[in-house]
């Protein structure tokens, strides 16, 4: 961002935020990513923003909201502002879908997961398997009473060149095309994860992503939503996983020990928290 003609450039406040999900307790993984994003902004005078992204309806519990709160204040960690909900914020992707309807960006799926899983091919990185468009081109006008989710047509998205950055990466070629025709609306909930991220951090004004490199091949679906919903694109910062001693990732379905547990048995988060900082996220987590 740039003042008037001849004046001094004018630079972009810092924004960064932690997005967890409250469908289970805190883990050690996210500790270090919520610290990075955290540390990221402080250092540069910026802002750090907590929203819960609770769209999950059958998996999101309010207990672990409030756990959620509890394990960032014994880290440490302060955010700025109100902590923004995403099921309070569906009128927003309601209406970006509507937007993609308008022009015929999106079509709607009635697949059912085991539909999907006896068509599907293997999708790049190690993610879900790509769909591959068995309702694009059909016709649904006597079906919409269906349960249906709303899917991107990749086919017929703008194909020109687009890029994002990442601290690491450098400069990416976009190729969202290879993740096929994600969902944008799911068939419980207006919006999908995809849709939803995009259009808060947009809103919220983020200028930094920092995230771990699991998701690394999700921005390429969200640099380009923010091309078809003409929203400001941010840098991205995908960290490393943290890893346990045996160098598997710390995540809740390998049984990686939650912050609340270290947090009733009295650990000291302060302490934990400077222990990631020194390096343990890059080098595994030793007892």
């Amino acid at each position: 961002m740039t003042g008037d003609m001849g004046s001094t450039p004018v630079r972009q406040a810092i924004v960064t935020r932690f997005a967890p999900s409250p469908t289970g307790r805190l883990h050690l993984g996210h500790a270090w990513s919520a610290i990075r994003a955290y540390d990221f902004a402080r250092a540069r005078g910026g802002r750090f923003l907590l929203r819960i992204e609770d769209i999950d309806t059958t998996r999101s519990r309010p207990e672990h909201v409030e756990t959620i709160l509890a394990d960032l204040a014994w880290l440490g960690l302060s955010w700025d502002g109100p902590v923004i909900f995403q099921s309070e914020r569906m009128a927003l992707y309601a209406d970006a879908v509507e937007r993609l309807k308008a022009r015929r960006l999106v079509y709607p799926c009635f697949c059912t997961r085991a539909d999907i899983a006896a068509a599907s091919v293997a999708a790049p990185h190690g993610s879900e398997p790509v769909y591959p468009g068995t309702c694009r081109g059909s016709d649904a006008s006597g079906r919409m009473g269906e349960p249906h989710c709303w899917r991107l047509d990749m086919a017929a998205a703008p194909s020109g060149p687009l890029v994002w950055h990442d601290a690491t990466a450098g400069q990416v070629a976009c190729d969202a095309f290879a993740q096929g025709d994600v969902v944008i609306a799911r068939k419980d909930v207006a919006a999908s994860y995809h849709l939803a991220v995009t259009i808060d951090d947009a809103s919220q004004d983020v200028t930094d992503v920092v995230r771990g490199v699991d998701l690394f091949a999700a921005t390429h679906v969200h640099r380009l939503l923010q091309a078809l919903l003409c929203l400001p694109t941010p840098r991205y910062h995908h960290h490393p996983l943290l890893t346990g001693a045996d160098g598997e990732r710390l995540a809740k379905r390998h049984g990686a020990p939650t912050l609340a547990a270290m947090r009733e048995r009295g650990d000291d988060g302060r302490a934990l928290a400077d222990r990631l900082r020194a390096g343990i996220g890059n080098r595994g987590l030793r007892s």
